[in-house]
């Protein structure tokens, strides 16, 4: 009964948000609690959220505040030098055009956004793209490659994982840092390729000052907001924040160091409450909108867990995953965890497919990192440029002028193969033992 059950509810809960029926908070938080209740667990489903939601507090504060601190610094115009050096660099040279997008779009997704990467690099590279009238799927696919490569702490996915999971984001990220280099090192051969690939196409023969560069315009409520005096201050500032994130994750919480550094670079880019409150204010929606969703989801994770729904459905699974496959489980997940990002929205999978996964592999042996590393690997990671269920794939088409089935088509086998490279190097590096 507790695995029909327990089936049952990950079946409505990914028809609901699939079906957009209901909001993904709002599914995350009704549909558990209402199975709960009809499992005949009563008052004990109380219990149950309360035991999911006390876990997540770090992971959502540090997810609330490293959007207030990127998004503090980059109002600062702390990526405008690096954002014009890059576009001076590149020239008119396709290879150098394609890697400097891939460059940019790399350093921009900082911040985890990946609207605002694709909001910020592709319109200051597409006129250089029509005025040497290369491919503007090429582009859509640099931005693309960039963005998807780019799981860092903060991003959706691996908050995601974490919460799911009920892991720490250092087991689940520091382990990937050696493969996501390997990852970036594909990215970027591939961005020199596709500029190769456009040089012969166009006959390139040089321009000799003929296309002029794109210059980037700042609008006045922007300007007014750049502390350029402030830039390599908030060059090590970030440095810091993330290299004592990434060595120290163990003793000192991702967390307190974006709070501190929120804290620093408020005081020193704006010394003025009221600027203070106004710029915590811009980027409060998107960052609440998240802490919502990871919540929720601590309630569903809760009322699984804590109903034994969850080791019911892994149980009844275990009878069909013969006990020699199980440690290739982690390769296999890997390597499709990428194509199922058109099949499933991020919060469905990490939140309604990972826990059972994770617990089958856990009752067979492979510890449930292994898991969460996997569908990290592809799945809304480098799958979301391409998948038809997040909203940044729209905003790729969109300011690039291309069809959404041109940019899957051009775009998804260079995705893929950052996925596979990927899971190759987990099982050449020792991250998936075999």
């Amino acid at each position: 009964m507790p695995a029909l059950l327990g089936l049952a509810t990950i079946v409505v809960l990914l028809g609901a948000i699939l079906s957009k029926r209901m909001s993904p908070l709002v599914a995350l938080i009704i549909v558990p609690i209402t199975a709960s209740l009809i499992g005949g667990f009563g008052l004990s489903t109380s219990k149950f959220v309360v035991d999911g939601l006390k876990g997540l507090a770090p992971v959502v504060g540090m997810f609330v505040f490293a959007i207030l601190y990127f998004g503090t610094i980059t109002d600062a115009g702390t990526l405008d030098p690096i954002i014009d050096r890059i576009l001076r660099a590149v020239g008119t040279k396709p290879p150098r055009i394609v890697m400097g997008t891939t460059l940019l779009a790399l350093l921009v997704h900082l911040d985890g956004s990946g609207a605002v990467c694709f909001l910020v690099t592709i319109p200051a590279m597409l006129p250089l793209y029509e005025r040497l009238n290369m491919d503007k799927r090429v582009l859509a696919a640099a931005v693309s490659m960039a963005a998807g490569i780019n799981f860092l702490p903060w991003t959706g996915p691996m908050i995601r994982a974490s919460a799911s999971l009920h892991l720490p984001i250092s087991a689940l990220f520091n382990p990937l840092i050696p493969v996501q280099v390997i990852g970036m090192a594909f990215v970027f051969g591939m961005a020199w390729w596709l500029g190769r690939r456009e040089e012969k196409r166009l006959g390139y023969l040089g321009v000799n000052g003929a296309v002029a560069l794109p210059k980037r315009e700042l609008t006045p409520e922007e300007q007014a907001l750049r502390r350029p005096k402030n830039f390599w201050f908030n060059i090590v500032l970030t440095i810091v924040v993330l290299g004592t994130m990434v060595t120290m994750g163990e003793k000192i919480p991702p967390a307190i160091m974006f709070m501190v550094g929120l804290c620093i670079a408020l005081m020193v880019n704006y010394p003025n409450v009221e600027m203070q409150r106004k710029r915590i204010d811009a980027h409060a929606r998107a960052a609440l909108l998240m802490a919502g969703i990871l919540l929720a989801a601590g309630v569903f994770t809760g009322v699984m867990q804590g109903s034994g729904m969850l080791k019911a459905m892994a149980q009844t699974a275990i009878a069909f995953v013969p006990p020699a496959m199980a440690g290739h489980i982690p390769v296999v997940l890997g390597i499709a965890s990428m194509p199922l990002s058109m099949l499933f929205d991020p919060d469905s999978f990490y939140f309604g497919v990972l826990p059972v996964i994770a617990e089958v592999a856990s009752q067979l042996g492979v510890p449930a990192v292994h898991v969460g590393q996997a569908a990290l690997l592809g799945q809304m990671t480098t799958g979301f440029p391409v998948s038809p269920l997040t909203p940044a794939t729209f905003l790729v088409v969109g300011l690039c002028g291309i069809d959404l089935a041109d940019h899957q088509k051009f775009t998804f086998p260079l995705l893929f193969g950052a996925s596979i490279i990927m899971t190759i190097a987990c099982v050449v590096l020792g991250v998936f033992p075999l």
